[in-house]
C-alpha cells in the first residue's frame, strides 16, 4: 500500500511497461541485467521514465543499463518506504517482481538485510483475498 497510494511506480506493471517498451520481457530480467553497468534513472513515473527509457535508446545507451537502472531506482524507492516500517533483520518478498534475484539484490542492498521469497510469491496477494474472503462468508470462524 505504502508504494502504490499515489501511482503505479511501484508495480510490477511499471516494470513491464518499460521492459516491453525496450523490448524485452519481464521474464528476461536476470538474464539480460547480468553484468549490466546500471544507468542512473531518477524519474519513477510511468510516463516519464518511459519516455526517458526511448529517449536514452536513442542516445545510444544499452537497453541491460537503462533496464538496470530502472530495477536498481525501484528497488532503492521500495527500500525506502520498507524501511519506514523498520522491517528488520529479513524480508519476506512477495509478487511478481519477487521472481527477478536482480530486484530482490538491489532492495536487500538498500535495506542492509536478507531478503527472501518463495517459488509461489506471486500468488500471496490472491492467497490473501481468497482467505479473507473465506472468513467474511463464514463470519469469521475458518
Amino acid at each position: 500500500f505504502l508504494m502504490n497510494d499515489k501511482c503505479a511506480a511501484g508495480t510490477g506493471r511499471f516494470l513491464e511497461v518499460i521492459t516491453r517498451t525496450l523490448g524485452a520481457r519481464v521474464e528476461q530480467l536476470d538474464e539480460l541485467l547480468q553484468g549490466a553497468e546500471p544507468h542512473d534513472i531518477s524519474s519513477m513515473c510511468t510516463v516519464f521514465a518511459e519516455s526517458k527509457a526511448i529517449s536514452l535508446r536513442s542516445a545510444g545507451i544499452p537497453a541491460e543499463s537503462i533496464l538496470a537502472g530502472i530495477v536498481r531506482s525501484m528497488a532503492r524507492r521500495s527500500a525506502n518506504f520498507i524501511g519506514r516500517l523498520g522491517a528488520r533483520p529479513s524480508v519476506l518478498f512477495t509478487g511478481g517482481v519477487s521472481h527477478c534475484a536482480t530486484f530482490r539484490h538491489y532492495l536487500a542492498q538498500g535495506l542492509g538485510c536478507d531478503v527472501a521469497t518463495h517459488p509461489d510469491a506471486q500468488f500471496a496477494g490472491a492467497l490473501g483475498a481468497a482467505l479473507f474472503g473465506a472468513r467474511a462468508s463464514t463470519g469469521g470462524k475458518s
